[in-house]
């Protein structure tokens, strides 16, 4: 089966008739990002998950390990990060000197990876219990927001192109101090891993990925509240790449795309690096809108690469779950990105008897909505006949579903109901619904028709959450 005619449906918004209107609504959407930009300064914390609710919602920190997790009691995060952003220009730093309250990174490409720890505060401060209490209330009686804090550069890889060298023979060599620097880094770099798993009651890293239109900031406030609502019971990660923020959108959004591009090899590293860290067990990566096309790109390579060696990709990469948040990529070639090994059988050929590797632990699983307006003006600009993020459960046709569930373990949820932030692209953190669901997953493991994942199932692999007029249900 040729996976880009699997999605073979057209789209809904675009089509025929009211492919003027459209434009129109993309054309408007255009306008109020340009003027609206990406916020710079403090943000509020994510509205709390429904499975945390009072009077009947479990406990956000799990009593029996919350004095060994947190013994001082503090309410702020400390996130570990890799980039491949370049420290910020001196326009930059004047232009976001009224906004953030300090800026690390910019967002022009770095020619090597860095890490550190960044340090995510809850503002105003509040005690521990009182934070405890607020992230349980559906409506808070106290405001919590976060704020950047200290952000600490532990190490950096060498600058790209490694230097190589003319042997005697005339081969050409790797530069032995090179090598020596870039394990130096390595080891750094798996060391601060380690340090951050000897104080997690999870031996799992959780990876988050951006996407366009995020500032180093506003990408540590979306880890910070995914690390703070999972308990903080793993080592809490994110992944942060030149994603332009300011400008000309349009300008903007095609050089964003091509950083993405540029980051694949960084990102595919960093998975390398931390899937190879002693004690590490598992390793969920979570991507949203624009990143999602630089994950999936990322992990389909890792895969062909272990494939190619012999090796089993699930094994090596430690992956369990991959998430999707409203994914900014074409159909076709996500479709492709997931399928493509299979159809490639000259490259699988340590499995003669037939059977396939399996890339994931855990499942793919796709967070779409036909709500999503960001994403109207990505298809607009790529002339995409439809984009992962907005699919409905009828966009897939059951061919393609049962290729799916052949394959095993993917699941696309569908969410449409009312938006619950400005462009519906963002509903995995701000519905209460939408971000228990991804917590079910994440940290109880819970399979979709599970107690607490009661979702409708529309087809072998599609689900749609229920709509009771609550939260947008």
């Amino acid at each position: 089966m040729n996976a880009i005619s699997m999605f073979d449906r057209p789209a809904g918004c675009c089509a025929d008739a009211i492919q003027q209107r459209c434009i129109k609504a993309g054309a408007a959407i255009l306008a109020a990002l340009l003027i609206g930009g990406c916020a710079t300064g403090a943000r509020q914390l994510m509205p709390t998950p429904t499975l945390y609710q009072l009077p009947d919602g479990r406990p956000v920190f799990d009593p029996a390990v919350e004095a060994l997790q947190n013994p001082a009691q503090d309410p702020n995060l400390d996130l570990l990060f890799i980039t491949d952003r370049a420290p910020p220009t001196p326009a930059e730093l004047e232009v976001h000197a009224k906004g953030e309250s300090s800026l690390p990174y910019g967002q022009g490409r770095a020619r090597h990876i860095a890490f550190g720890s960044a340090q995510v505060r809850m503002v105003p401060t509040l005690d521990w219990s009182v934070l405890r209490a607020q992230s349980q209330l559906a409506k808070r009686t106290q405001e919590v927001n976060l704020e950047l804090g200290q952000v600490r550069t532990l190490g950096a890889f060498p600058d790209e192109p490694y230097q190589i060298s003319k042997g005697p023979d005339g081969k050409t060599l790797r530069d032995r101090a090179e090598l020596a620097r870039h394990f130096a880094a390595k080891a750094e770099l798996q060391g601060e891993v380690e340090r951050r798993l000897a104080q997690a009651p999870k031996k799992e890293v959780m990876l988050y990925v951006h996407g366009f239109n995020e500032t180093f900031a506003t990408a540590a406030y979306t880890a910070a509240e995914l690390c703070h609502f999972l308990g903080r019971e793993e080592v809490c990660a994110f992944f942060t790449w030149p994603a332009s923020t300011t400008g000309n959108f349009l300008i903007s959004y095609t050089t964003t795309t091509e950083s993405a591009d540029y980051a694949v090899a960084h990102l595919k590293k960093t998975i390398r690096t931390l899937a190879s860290t002693p004690g590490v067990e598992r390793l969920q990566l979570l991507a949203h809108s624009r990143g999602t096309a630089l994950t999936l790109r990322a992990v389909s390579e890792l895969a062909r690469e272990a494939i190619a060696a012999s090796k089993e990709p699930m094994d090596l990469y430690k992956i369990d779950n991959l998430v999707l948040l409203s994914p900014d990529i074409d159909v076709d070639i996500a479709g492709q990105q997931i399928t493509d090994f299979l159809s490639d059988p000259e490259l699988m050929t340590v499995w003669p008897e037939g059977r396939l590797p399996r890339v994931l632990q855990g499942r793919l699983t796709i967070y779409a909505s036909p709500e999503d307006r960001a994403l109207l003006v990505s298809r607009i600009l790529f002339r995409s006949r439809n984009r992962v993020g907005q699919l409905r459960p009828e966009d897939i046709p059951d061919k393609a579903q049962r290729y799916f569930e052949t394959v095993g373990r993917i699941d696309l949820i569908s969410y449409e109901g009312k938006r619950t932030d400005l462009f519906g692209h963002s509903y995995f953190t701000t519905n209460p619904q939408v971000s228990s669901d991804l917590i079910e997953l994440l940290r109880y493991d819970k399979q979709l028709g599970e107690p607490g994942r009661e979702l409708v199932k529309t087809g072998r692999v599609t689900w749609e959450f229920p709509v009771d007029g609550n939260n947008g249900y």
